[in-house]
C-alpha cells in the first residue's frame, strides 16, 4: 500500500523519538503494542529504523504515548514552525505529502502541501473525534470520498470537514493535483 511514510530522515526521527517517548512513559515495547494496536514487531522495526508505517498508525502510537504526532515524527533539533519533511510518497514521483510546519493548539495544528499525479489515490485512516481538515486546491481537481458523500474541489476553491471519519483523496483531473492541507485538533 502506498499510504506509507517513505524511507528518509523522518523514519530516523520516528525511531529515535519513539524509543525516547516510550521509555519516558515507562512502557515496554509489548505494553506500547497493546496500547496502540500496533504489533511489537513493527515497534521494534520502527525503533531500529527498518520499517515504514502509515500516517494513521503513527497517530495511534502518538495517542498511546499521550503525545502528539508532531513530537513523534519531527527532528527534535528543528523548530516545528518550519519542518518541510516529506511524510508520504505515492507510486509516482510527482505524488507526495510534505509537512510544512505546525503551531500549538489543543493537540496539533499542521500545514501540509500535497501533490498527486494523475490517477493517484490516498486513503486516510480516520482521526480521533475533534480533528478537522481544511484544504485549499492550488492546481487540478481533488475528489474527496467519504462514506456517505463525494466532494469535488477545483483549483482556487476549498473545503473544511471532520477528519474523524473514513476519507480519501483522488486526483480526478488530467494534470498534477496540488493542494494545501491544514489539520487541527
Amino acid at each position: 500500500m502506498h499510504n506509507q511514510v517513505p524511507r528518509s530522515d523522518v523514519l530516523a526521527h520516528v525511531g529515535t523519538n519513539l524509543r525516547h517517548l516510550r521509555k519516558e512513559a515507562g512502557l515496554s515495547q509489548e505494553a506500547l503494542a497493546a496500547a496502540s494496536g500496533i504489533s511489537r514487531r513493527m515497534i521494534v522495526n520502527l525503533e531500529s529504523g527498518h520499517a515504514n508505517i502509515s500516517l494513521g498508525s503513527l497517530d495511534r502510537l502518538a495517542e498511546a504515548l499521550d503525545t502528539t504526532f508532531l513530537k513523534l515524527v519531527s527532528n527534535p533539533e528543528r523548530e516545528s514552525r518550519r519542518l518541510e519533511d516529506v511524510m508520504w510518497r505515492g507510486k509516482s514521483a510527482l505524488s507526495q505529502a510534505t509537512l510544512l510546519g505546525a503551531a500549538p493548539a489543543r493537540q496539533d495544528t499542521q500545514l501540509w502541501i500535497w501533490s498527486l499525479d494523475v490517477g493517484e489515490h490516498y486513503k486516510a485512516d480516520p482521526d480521533p473525534e475533534g480533528w478537522h481538515e481544511m484544504i485549499f486546491v492550488l492546481e487540478g481537481t481533488l475528489q474527496l470520498d467519504f462514506d456517505t458523500e463525494t466532494q469535488i474541489v477545483q483549483a482556487n476553491d476549498f473545503t473544511i470537514y471532520s477528519s474523524a471519519q473514513n476519507y480519501s483523496y483522488t486526483n480526478a483531473g488530467n494534470c498534477v493535483l496540488r493542494f494545501l492541507r491544514s489539520v487541527s485538533s
